[in-house]
C-alpha cells in the first residue's frame, strides 16, 4: 500500500468532483483547466489508482474515486469550518449540537430558549440527523443520541419509558378519561411494529382482546403528532411526548409499564470536552432531564 506523501491536488480533485469537469473547475480555482489536469494526475499517482475517467468531452468518478471524494469533501468542510472559526475567535460563541429529528423537534427546540436564555451569548446550530455522528469532527461540539442504554453508563441522560397516550378530542361527550378497557375501540398507533404494545398489553394481562395495530410510523416524533391529530392511541417514549402531555394536546393512560432498554446519551467532541460553552450545556440538559424524569415518576405513581 502506497502511503500519501501529499496532500497536494486534494482541493483541485473535490472541485473538479464536484462540477465534473476540469474546465468548470478550473474557472473556480482561477486555473488552467490543464494545470487542474494536472494536479489530479499527481494525486491519481500518489494513491496509485484511477480518480477519473477521462471522456472527450466530460469526466466522470471512478468508483473508488467516488469514495474519495465523499472524505475529501467532508474534511475540506471541516477544515473551512475551523479556519473560519478561529479568523472570527468565534470558537467559544457558537455551540453545534447534533441529535435525532424526533429528540430535536419534540424535546430539544421546545426548551431552548430556557438555555438561550441563560446564554444569550450563544449562537446554537443544531444538526437534526438520524445518522450517526462523527463527533471528532470540528462541525459537532455535543450530541445527543437516542439508543440501547446499560445501567452505570456515564453518558445516559434519561432512561425511556413507553406511555399510552391519546387526543382528549377522541373521548365520548362526558367521557373522563381512556383506559386500557377501552383499546379495542380504537386504532393502536405504532412505531415499526406493535411489539412494544404487546409487551406492555402482556404486562398489564390484557391480551386477551382483538386490537387493531393498523398504523405504523417510522419516527417517534411523527408517532406523537399522528396521536396529537386523534388518529388513534399511540405507544411512544415519555420525553418525546411529554411536552403535549404538559400542555394537555395529549393524555396519558395510566397502566403499568413494559420493559424498554433505550434512552439519551450525551457525547462530546473529545477535544472540546472542557470548553465552557460545553459544560454549561451538559449542566442545563441534566437538569432538564431531571426535571422531565421527576414529573413522570409523580405521574406514574
Amino acid at each position: 500500500m502506497k502511503p500519501l506523501r501529499s496532500l497536494s491536488g486534494l482541493i483541485d480533485f473535490d472541485c473538479a468532483a464536484r462540477w465534473g469537469s476540469f474546465k468548470l473547475a478550473a474557472s473556480e480555482l482561477h486555473k488552467t483547466p490543464a494545470a487542474v489536469s494536472l494536479q489530479v494526475r499527481h494525486l491519481e499517482e500518489s494513491v496509485g489508482f484511477p480518480l477519473f475517467v477521462r471522456h472527450p468531452r466530460h469526466i466522470t468518478l471512478t468508483a473508488k474515486g467516488q469514495e474519495l471524494a465523499i472524505v475529501v469533501a467532508r474534511m475540506l468542510a471541516d477544515l473551512r469550518t475551523k479556519v473560519g472559526a478561529l479568523q472570527r475567535g468565534d470558537e467559544e460563541a457558537v455551540l453545534r449540537i447534533s441529535t435525532t429529528h424526533s429528540f430535536a423537534i419534540k424535546w430539544l427546540v421546545p426548551r431552548m430558549h430556557r438555555f438561550t436564555k441563560q446564554y444569550p451569548e450563544l449562537d446554537i446550530r443544531i444538526d437534526s440527523n438520524d445518522s450517526p455522528v462523527d463527533l471528532e469532527a470540528d462541525s459537532t461540539d455535543v450530541a445527543v443520541r437516542y439508543g440501547p442504554v446499560r445501567d452505570g453508563d456515564p453518558t445516559v441522560l434519561f432512561r425511556e419509558q413507553l406511555v399510552p397516550v391519546y387526543s382528549p378530542e377522541l373521548l365520548e361527550p362526558g367521557q373522563a378519561e381512556l383506559t386500557l378497557a377501552d383499546l379495542p375501540k380504537y386504532r393502536l398507533l405504532v412505531e415499526k411494529s406493535p411489539e412494544n404494545w404487546l409487551l406492555l398489553l402482556n404486562e398489564n394481562k390484557a391480551l386477551e382482546a382483538k386490537y387493531d395495530f393498523s398504523r405504523g410510523y417510522s419516527h417517534w416524533g411523527v408517532l406523537v403528532q399522528a396521536a396529537v391529530a386523534g388518529q388513534g392511541v399511540a405507544l411512544v417514549p415519555y420525553g418525546i411526548a411529554c411536552q403535549d402531555i404538559q400542555t394537555g394536546a395529549l393524555r396519558q393512560i395510566a397502566c403499568k409499564s413494559a420493559a424498554f432498554g433505550s434512552g439519551y446519551r450525551f457525547l462530546v467532541n473529545p477535544q472540546k470536552e472542557n470548553m465552557t460553552k460545553v459544560l454549561h450545556f451538559r449542566d442545563w440538559i441534566v437538569a432538564e432531564m431531571d426535571e422531565m424524569r421527576r414529573t413522570l415518576q409523580a405521574r406514574s405513581a
